[in-house]
């Protein structure tokens, strides 16, 4: 188990003393690897196949290393947008690179949002880091849950929303829900009278989904911001580089916003190298979690335990036990398969989301799941 690095602030120190009212109350994102960081990791929804690049070997400072990297990563935006064959003239101008989607969602907080005024709206369950940096800027968070199946309720989420939200976040496909949400959703939101923000849709597990991106709606709806990562597909969460692509007027705020230097040299390097492979490592490295998704989900379904397997767009899968979920959870994790334990969300009552993972990963979990079932059961 990893050591514990988010202990309380003392409230006998200086910081507790100047600290901010709302970073003291804050409850930080709890990452995967706070409670296990070793074994068969199918907690965080990475890629287990591995990268899609790796950094040019060079005995040579071929990045010139001293040298400050390119504020604004014109090449690398160049090279995304060709990946996703961006029909809809998308230039530069539209697209943001930052430290992951995580930066992007902080900027765009920071840029909308009034501390105390303004608001953001979420749908759980759904992705913590939209909580986490409405509390960290002080913006109040409004929640409109999912239906058990985790579509969106347009009409309660847009009735919610005041003269002060400035953000709706859509996560598509969601985490934990493993489901895409249809254009005809976003659409119906980006479109509606009732509100005047704009609406985020998070689409770190796109390259997973049937669904298509919605970056295809951004030169009809100005309003719409979406946001990408090479942390899943990509097998690069390592490198910490995501995408914003909205309408220019946005990426110039992100822009003027954002630390100078904000992407390094070397990141940059990589998720170049990275969207060179698309055709001989990416595609190949998809469809071989695909079908091992589907072989997971056709084991779980054969389990008499398991009462549900929900439906999946990404790289993983949500899955509800008769009972025992946290238990099963926590005994399988020490023993060294760690999934993750979702049983406090939503609609999530005795849930636990899996990661796909290689094949024999995907036994050993298969074969841990039984056995400790059994045993707690017995």
């Amino acid at each position: 188990m990893a050591e514990e690095k988010k202990a309380d602030c003392s409230p006998e120190g200086i910081a507790h003393k100047l600290a901010r009212p709302n970073i003291l109350a804050l409850a930080p994102y709890r990452c995967a690897r706070d409670d296990y960081s070793s074994g068969i990791l199918l907690d965080a929804n990475e890629n287990p196949i591995g990268p899609t690049a790796l950094p040019t070997q060079s005995t040579t400072n071929s990045l010139s290393l001293e040298r400050y990297p390119d504020p604004y990563q014109i090449t690398l935006k160049h090279k995304y947008l060709q990946f996703r064959n961006a029909s809809t003239q998308l230039t530069p101008d539209n697209v943001f690179v930052g430290v992951g989607s995580d930066e992007a969602i902080d900027l765009l907080m920071r840029i909308f949002c009034v501390p105390g005024v303004d608001n953001i709206v979420i749908t759980p369950p759904t992705y913590g880091m939209y909580k986490v940096s409405a509390a960290v800027n002080d913006v109040e968070v409004i929640k409109v849950d999912l239906t058990p199946d985790f579509d969106v309720r347009v009409n309660e989420t847009l009735a919610a929303t005041n003269a002060n939200t400035k953000l709706l976040f859509i996560c598509s496909p969601g985490n934990p829900t493993a489901r895409a949400i249809p254009h005809s959703t976003i659409i119906a939101l980006a479109t509606s009278p009732l509100y005047n923000g704009y609406i985020v849709v998070d689409e770190a597990y796109i390259d997973f989904s049937p669904v298509a991106s919605t970056i295809s709606l951004l030169s009809s709806y100005p309003n719409i911001i979406v946001l990408q990562t090479l942390s899943k597909a990509f097998g690069l969460a390592g490198i910490r580089c995501g995408f914003a692509l909205s309408h220019p007027d946005v990426i110039q705020l992100m822009n003027n916003v954002k630390a100078p230097y904000n992407m390094n040299s070397l990141t940059t390097e990589v998720a170049i190298n990275a969207l060179g492979n698309v055709e001989d490592v990416l595609k190949v490295n998809v469809q071989t979690l695909l079908e091992q998704r589907e072989v997971v989900m056709k084991e779980l379904e054969k389990l008499d335990f398991v009462t549900k397997v929900y439906p999946s767009d990404a790289n993983f899968v949500l899955f509800r036990l008769e009972r025992f979920a946290q238990e099963v959870y926590k005994v399988m994790a020490d023993g060294g398969v760690v999934t993750r334990y979702r049983g406090n969300e939503v609609h999530c009552h005795e849930c636990i989301r899996v990661s796909i993972g290689q094949e024999h990963e995907n036994q050993e979990f298969l074969k841990r799941l039984v056995d400790t079932y059994q045993k707690l059961s017995s």
